[in-house]
């Protein structure tokens, strides 16, 4: 009889160890979030529009979640290597994307060997703001308003050429678009960016561009640029006065696009860590000081939650990809 009982007392002693174990595996797995310095990684150089939303970013976040965020500039190859380390960094949520719409949708057409896919090894965690875009004009273009400019580009063929930030982009669509739509003949002059593009149109070296609010904002105040109209379903905040090209009767798709500037985890990332990091993001993004500061950059602030945010990357792509294509562009 004492031989049974021991043994039972062995058998259930196993049993409790089996358990406590499985706990500390668990526990182990399940390491509370964050336990250590996150980061947010942008795909273009310091100083940009998308390196100082992710700064303003981190710091509020660093403060809600108890450690430091800290912003890494991954740059190079039209935004390829930044998404995909954070494609490729643990699911754990410690590293994070930053990144405008290109890297994460346009790309998939203008590559064809991405190292990452944005529909399966990134998911959605919040649109922090949304960057407007404006039709702007050198003043010497005897245009002012979109069916004026249409008129004036079709009276001289081959005379007016649209700069963009590179080959496919927003500008370059909509330069295809406007040929392809009413028999014009422009030309398309792509830059390195959206400076050196902003620069020659002061200039007067390119008459036309679709670029962002942020950047051509300050040129349009200081009268060295006019604007005709902006895309999207409303008029932009921090041009109240330009209409946009829905109300001047052009409804077409690629005048309707909006970018995101959005923050994104590896697609491995637990469900929790991404409420969490929604949560917080969004509470960020809605103080009245924050939101200022995105305002003041020309964005208008998002901070919607990671369901919301992954429902409107769904709608946005296709449309993006679509409109990519009409380019006919290949870089690789």
């Amino acid at each position: 009889m004492t031989t049974s009982k021991n043994g039972l007392g062995r058998a259930l002693g196993a049993g409790a160890a089996l358990v406590l174990a499985a706990g500390a595996a668990a526990a182990a797995t399940e390491a509370p979030f964050p336990s250590k310095p996150v980061r947010i990684i942008v795909q273009y150089q310091a100083g940009g529009s998308t390196d100082i939303l992710a700064r303003l970013v981190a710091e509020g976040l660093s403060k809600r979640l108890g450690q430091p965020v800290v912003v890494e500039n991954r740059s190079g190859a039209g935004g390829i290597i930044g998404t995909d380390y954070v494609a490729k960094s643990p699911p754990d949520g410690h590293t994070l994307l930053l990144t405008v719409p290109g890297p994460v949708t346009a790309n998939l057409v203008l590559y064809s060997k991405l190292p990452y896919d944005p529909r399966t090894d990134l998911r959605m965690v919040s649109d922090i703001a949304t960057t407007r875009t404006v039709l702007a004009v050198h003043p010497s273009v005897p245009a002012t308003d979109f069916k004026s400019l249409i008129a004036a580009a079709k009276a001289a063929p081959g005379k007016y050429s649209m700069g963009s930030w590179g080959p496919g982009t927003q500008p370059h669509q909509v330069q295809v678009y406007m040929d392809k739509a009413y028999g014009l003949q422009t030309m398309h002059v792509p830059y390195k960016g959206e400076s050196p593009m902003a620069i020659d149109l002061i200039g007067g070296v390119i008459q036309m561009t679709v670029g962002s609010v942020t950047t051509l904002q300050p040129y349009i105040k200081a009268g060295k640029l006019r604007p005709l109209a902006v895309a999207g379903p409303r008029r932009a905040r921090a041009l109240p006065d330009v209409p946009t090209f829905a109300e001047q009767g052009y409804a077409d798709e690629v005048y309707a696009m909006t970018g995101p500037t959005s923050l994104m985890a590896p697609a491995k990332t637990p469900d929790a860590v991404i409420e969490r990091l929604g949560r917080e993001v969004s509470a960020v993004v809605r103080q009245p000081e924050v939101s200022r500061r995105i305002e003041e950059l020309g964005a208008e602030p998002v901070g919607n939650l990671p369901p919301e945010a992954a429902a409107a990357y769904k709608a946005f792509l296709p449309v993006t990809l679509k409109l990519t294509q009409a380019t006919g562009v290949k870089l690789d």
